[in-house]
Order: C-alpha cells, then sequence, then structure tokens
C-alpha cells in the first residue's frame, strides 16, 4: 500500500510542477488553454521519473517514497513539462 501512495504523491507532485511551468516559463504569444495539458504531461513524467529514480537509487529498500524516487518524480516531470513548453512555440 506504501507504494501507491508513494505513486500518488508522484502524480500530484508532477501536476503541480507541470502547473508551475506554465508560471515560469513565459510566452507573450501564448493562446488560451494547455493547462491540463501541462498537468498530465508533469504527471506522466513525475511517475516515470519515480520508477527510475527508485530503479537507479535505490537498491536495498525500493518503496516509492524514498528520495530516489521523488528526485527523480521532480526531475523527469519538470524536464518533460518545460520541454512541452519551449516546444510548443513553433506551433501556434
Amino acid at each position: 500500500m506504501e507504494n501507491w501512495i508513494g505513486v500518488g504523491v508522484w502524480i500530484v507532485i508532477g501536476a503541480f510542477i507541470g502547473l508551475m511551468m506554465k508560471v515560469v516559463v513565459k510566452r507573450p504569444e501564448e493562446s488560451a488553454g494547455h493547462t491540463w495539458l501541462l498537468a498530465v504531461f508533469g504527471a506522466f513524467g513525475a511517475v516515470i521519473g519515480g520508477m527510475l529514480g527508485v530503479g537507479i537509487l535505490e537498491f536495498d529498500d525500493p518503496v516509492a517514497l524514498s528520495a530516489g524516487g521523488m528526485i527523480g518524480a521532480v526531475v523527469l516531470a519538470a524536464l518533460m513539462s518545460w520541454t512541452y513548453r519551449w516546444g510548443i512555440r513553433g506551433w501556434m
């Protein structure tokens, strides 16, 4: 049960980071929308990053609520959200 709670924490953290990317990466020519998509990309990146962080950094006790899982979740959520936010410039 502890691992599912950890995955839920990753999802919430990732969605929050995705929404913060909208504030951090300003675009003057931005059209409306994309808020929910940023939250989804952040949550998806956090889940994948959390799994990678646990798999790479936590050898002896692989649980989701560990330092490796949280670091991986934050890093990949920020990377995926920033990449989407930066990369959409040419399409709008």
